[in-house]
């Protein structure tokens, strides 16, 4: 028996660039200019190493003639498209990605379409070589956000908006591949939509009911599918759509050559009228009911369909060939391996079972911005992809080896990934039950914790310093992210121990050992320098050598206190160190042994810490003390870079999974003193900040003397969000658990 052409097909690998070019009221947002792509050609030398054979690119409509064809500029793709085919990678050219097109139309305009088709033809000819296209991305998706709920233009709120822009767009799609093929006929059509699924009470099931059938629309009407007997015949009718625009679907069926699937953890949905189970979530509704929509994820006990059930459902709804069109995850690093993992698996399990599915295509490369909030805003939210952009060269993460060894092996092997996802795991029940698919409230399951997994299932990471404030911090955004983890106290590894250290580690096996064990107190040790000696620099390099020795992962933390303050400004990597107290000369001895006997190692430079979760730091003693009514006091004159302990742990382990080494400064963006931090706490607590006493660091008895200006900035990569965005976290719960739970899973 001959082998299926799905079964012999390799599972190919394509890549994306997010190019989204939406429109709010009259402002566009350029996602291609937002990422720096627009200006750097050399991101495609980057692209080509990752062995992936096609890009999903753009050559949009807005970008390349906003002023009409006579006025259009092909500069841009004239550069890129040939570079493209040079390395070794095909093109899928998209011409309208969640846009409106030009001012001179929109997704309500009759003429769309025809317009789109004149630049679909002109692109064509210019570019003739060019096999593949996509000519609208995600119709559904678009008319949902700017027909149905009002977040793009033309900002509509109601069925009859929703309906116009689909067959708008459905209708631009045919009448563009219909001019591409007068110019190529071998053009094929990749056609994107995002796929997911309702799910609902009983009560909610005819709601539910019309989600899961609006959901095929696109690819139903490009199919010709859409007739009299359709489930939403009545529902397009009702909506304005004339029975004549539905039938001349019937008469110009485009069935896409690929149908192209994306679909998003936030894809699966929950709808239940039950709204007091659900405080703080946005109550809306049709008319007849009020109900929560919710991620299906966070209450439903036996999961969802997820990637590979969804993907069979539109296999054996049309059985043509199927392609996973974007895989992201915006969120920690091992989330994002886990869920491109996931739904690689899926595709070559679908492919096993004969399912005509062609490629993953990993989304984005760049990253993307602002998506929290659906494109909406300029705030500069950033999610990094392939590549991370926050440092002046696009900076490969661990997703870069990982597409490089599917492409090669199709499989990617990392330690992280023998832990589930969040979407896997118990602790994804965040409203304190969980729900059977007929809405039935169950109790929630066992939770174990990540601590105590037997190192025979999954290599754990080593957190030294059990009863330190870094040390407990790690442990705790360990467990949050599913990565399992050995937080030892010395009594369980002495880190100036060769011995001690040996034991453990060949004990435990980990892929990681992270020092958060040390000497902190400044100025006592200007009385202890043997003992800060020992904590701080001989047992991080004893460290470092047994790492070396079994090629283990090392990350260790060093201080602002390396430099003197000479500068007067932030202070980079690069910059030579000169301590003025013993504690910082025991810093700059550690980074100097570590990095000597483990290149390898990864070198964490931080500031000031203050967090949630302890009551030493300085933003936590000066409310308790402003709180109390107490008058506080500080310098004035030493200036640093507060850096709050959640962003400054998840950073690390992001850079630590992607296998980063040297030093790094980690630093929460900003420069202030002791008493203006203080008084920026007061403003922001409600208290008076005429009780903040300013005075100058030399009125103060101190052993070590401290640097006038310590401030930490990077010429790696400024990766922390803003200090003053940091302190607003802190400020609004300072028991921060379901703050850093949905940063540390992506919610």
């Amino acid at each position: 028996m001959t082998e299926s052409p799905s079964k012999c097909r390799r599972l190919g690998l394509w890549g994306g660039v997010e190019c989204t070019q939406n429109r709010v009221a009259d402002q566009y947002f350029d996602q291609l200019d937002r990422s720096g792509h627009a200006h750097r050609i050399a991101d495609l030398d980057l692209f080509a190493d990752l062995a992936i054979t096609a890009l999903r690119y753009p050559v949009l409509w807005e970008r390349t003639a906003p002023d009409g064809l006579d006025e259009a500029d092909w500069s841009w793709p004239d550069e890129r498209l040939p570079a493209l085919r040079e390395r070794g990678i095909r093109p899928i050219v998209g011409l309208v990605h969640h846009g409106s097109g030009p001012r001179s139309t929109s997704l309500v305009d009759p003429e769309f379409g025809q317009k789109l088709a004149g630049y679909a033809r002109a692109v064509a000819q210019r570019y003739p070589w060019v096999e593949m296209y996509t000519p609208v991305n995600e119709p559904l998706t678009t008319a949902r956000f700017s027909g149905l709920y009002g977040h793009w233009y033309p900002h509509g709120r109601d069925d009859a908006t929703f309906a116009r822009a689909l067959v708008t767009q459905c209708r631009g799609v045919v009448l563009a591949m219909q001019a591409i093929r007068e110019v190529n006929p071998q053009a094929k059509l990749v056609q994107t939509d995002d796929l997911g699924k309702t799910w609902s009470t009983p009560t909610l099931a005819y709601q539910a009911a019309l989600e899961n059938d609006r959901r095929w629309l696109t690819f139903d009407l490009l199919c010709g599918r859409v007739a009299s007997g359709h489930s939403l015949w009545n529902y397009l009718r009702d909506a304005g759509i004339a029975e004549a625009e539905l039938h001349w679907f019937l008469d110009h069926p485009c069935p896409p050559d690929i149908i192209g699937i994306n679909h998003y953890l936030s894809g699966e949905r929950f709808l239940d009228e039950r709204t007091h189970l659900y405080p703080g979530e946005p109550v809306g509704g049709n008319g007849e009911h009020a109900y929560v929509d919710v991620l299906a994820l966070r209450v439903l006990e036996a999961g969802v369909d997820g990637p590979q059930g969804l993907l069979r459902q539109a296999w054996q709804r049309y059985g043509l060939p199927i392609a996973v069109t974007e895989a992201h995850n915006g969120c920690t690093r091992e989330e994002q391996l886990r869920w491109l993992q996931d739904v690689w698996q899926a595709a070559q399990a679908l492919q096993a079972e004969g399912v005509d599915i062609r490629a993953v295509t990993v989304w984005s490369l760049l990253g993307c911005y602002d998506w929290n909030r659906l494109v909406t805003t300029d705030d500069g939210f950033y999610e990094p992809g392939v590549f991370d952009l926050r440092g002046p060269q696009p900076r490969a993460t661990e997703l870069a080896q990982m597409l490089r060894s599917l492409a090669s092996a199709g499989v990617h092997a990392h330690p992280v990934l023998a832990a589930p996802g969040w979407w896997q795991r118990p602790g994804r029940f965040t409203y304190g039950f969980t729900l059977a698919k007929d809405g039935r409230q169950l109790p929630l399951p066992p939770t174990i914790s990540l601590s105590t997994i037997p190192t025979t299932a999954a290599q754990p990471v080593v957190i030294t310093g059990a009863t330190g404030t870094l040390g407990q911090a790690f442990a705790r955004i360990c467990e949050l992210r599913g990565l399992p983890y050995r937080l030892l106290a010395r009594r369980d590894l002495d880190i100036a121990d060769a011995t001690s250290i040996a034991a453990a580690l060949d004990e435990l096996q980990p892929w990681a050992v992270i020092n958060a064990a040390g000497y902190v107190r400044v100025d006592a040790a200007e009385h202890e320098p043997t003992t800060c000696y020992r904590e701080n620099a001989d047992g991080p390099a004893l460290l470092a050598a047994a790492c070396a020795t079994r090629n283990v992962q090392l990350l260790t933390f060093s201080s602002d206190l390396v430099f003197d303050g000479a500068k007067g400004a932030p202070y980079v990597e690069s910059d030579g160190v000169a301590p003025l107290n013993v504690y910082g000369r025991s810093k700059a001895e550690a980074e100097r042994r570590v990095l000597a006997a483990w290149p390898q190692a990864l070198v964490v430079r931080a500031s000031a810490f203050f967090g949630p979760w302890d009551t030493y730091n300085f933003v936590t003693t000066a409310l308790d003390a402003l709180a109390s009514g107490q008058q506080l006091e500080a310098a004035d004159d030493e200036v640093v870079s507060p850096t709050y302990v959640p962003d400054l742990v998840n950073t690390s382990l992001d850079l630590l999974i992607d296998g980063e080494c040297g030093i790094w400064h980690l630093a929460n963006p900003g420069a202030i003193s002791w008493a203006g931090l203080a008084q920026r706490v007061a403003e922001l607590a409600g208290f008076d900040g005429m009780s903040v006493i300013a005075r100058p660091g030399a009125a103060y008895e101190r052993a070590a003397a401290r640097p006038a200006y310590s401030a930490l900035s990077s010429e790696r990569g400024i990766l922390l969000p803003s200090f003053d965005d940091a302190l607003q976290r802190y400020m609004r719960t300072r028991e921060a658990e379901p703050m850093v739970q949905a940063r540390a899973v992506g919610a």
